[in-house]
């Protein structure tokens, strides 16, 4: 199972609608494809979108990490050896976690694939009984106008979305105002996630907050209140209201949820491939997770079905997560694969196809020397 080959290409989707956050406005899905070929042709694939605001990742990063760096170093090694394949790309440069991801699943997908086995079954360490094979997956409502999200809320459920992850974090007490008329529209049995997007001090963070509490608007939770980089922002609005917090930008590596769960910074963790540099690390902070009875999200960035379904296939396969963010074919104005876990509205579709699932990906791949 030694690597022969890795190559490149682009994907190019058009979104629904443009995704707005309080960070940046997107208008489509424009990421890196990763293919790795073993000697006896067989192909995985993975994917990593350019999300400079967060990863710090940019398009030419991310081709420039693999085509230079993390390719030459795992080119010609034994896939069997997996943890040292892994270790032999995290040391061939820093950061880059989008780019590593990319390459961390194609070679999680053609491991599985090579093994006969769906993904998810592979990763539910031998316990086959504790795979899901559905998952419910919420739906983002971009940060506009009122009234325009509640327009979008309202249709979000009038295709059967049960739960909404509402961006917020451009004015407290308008963002009050953005979740209570949602609140009113779409009624009390759809669950609202509220997400900051580090938008928010951690005053206006606390302050906002509670204003959500006394307003009995029934907020499941609140994602990344302060900055990334703000820990003990971050520790100060957990201590100070009753919803629970969730961290996403402040969890890329096993030492950022280590410190987290130790100190007790946030209540639960979102944990995304993009930011952990894939599925081998994901799996460390799952297995911190279950030791501490801490519950999890699998999240995407804006992520198209390949990299998408490398996360579902990890959410199905651990106990710890409890929670899906996992829209992004959802945003997508098409699906241009063929392959993969069924994406039905709210409802994710584990199949039995072996590694992630993908069986053909319309790009025009470059091989690299």
């Amino acid at each position: 199972m030694k690597i022969k080959s890795i190559s490149l290409g682009y994907i190019d989707i058009p979104l629904v609608t443009p995704f707005k956050t309080a960070l940046r406005t997107v208008n489509s899905v424009n990421d890196l494809i990763v293919k790795i070929e073993t000697e006896d042709g067989m192909s995985g694939y993975g994917e990593a979108p350019p999300t400079a605001v967060i990863t710090g990742d940019t398009k030419e990063s991310i081709e420039a990490a693999v085509r230079g760096y993390i390719a030459p170093s795992i080119l010609g090694m034994d896939l069997d050896e997996i943890d040292a394949v892994m270790e032999k790309m995290e040391k061939s440069i820093a950061k880059n976690t989008s780019a590593k991801a990319a390459v961390d699943i194609a070679l999680y997908d053609l491991y599985a694939r090579e093994k006969g086995m769906p993904l998810f079954r592979m990763l539910a360490k031998g316990d086959l009984g504790q795979a899901k094979t559905r998952l419910e997956t919420d739906l983002t409502i971009s940060v506009n106008d009122t009234e325009e999200m509640v327009r979008d809320s309202l249709r979000a459920v009038g295709q059967g979305f049960r739960i909404l992850k509402v961006k917020v974090g451009k004015g407290g007490a308008r963002d009050v105002e953005r979740i209570r008329e949602i609140r009113r529209a779409v009624g009390s049995e759809i669950v609202i996630r509220v997400d900051a997007n580090q938008g928010w001090t951690r005053e206006e963070a606390v302050r906002t907050i509670r204003a959500m509490e006394d307003a009995g608007l029934g907020i499941e939770l609140v994602e990344q209140p302060v900055s990334g980089h703000d820990f003990k922002g971050l520790k100060y609005v957990t201590g100070q209201v009753n919803t629970p917090i969730l961290a996403d930008e402040a969890v890329f590596s096993v030492e950022d949820a280590e410190r987290i769960i130790e100190e007790r910074a946030a209540d639960l963790l979102n944990i995304k491939l993009m930011k952990t540099g894939g599925i081998h690390n994901a799996l460390k902070i799952c297995d911190l997770a279950q030791k501490n009875e801490v519950k999890c999200m699998i999240g995407c960035m804006l992520e198209s079905k390949v990299a998408v379904s490398a996360g579902a296939h990890l959410a199905a396969a651990r106990s710890c997560v409890t929670m899906a963010d996992l829209d992004g074919p959802s945003l997508c104005s098409a699906d241009p694969y063929q392959g993969g876990p069924i994406y039905r509205g709210p409802d994710i579709l584990l199949t039995e196809e072996s590694g992630i699932g993908i069986t053909m990906v319309p790009v025009s791949f470059e091989t690299l020397s």
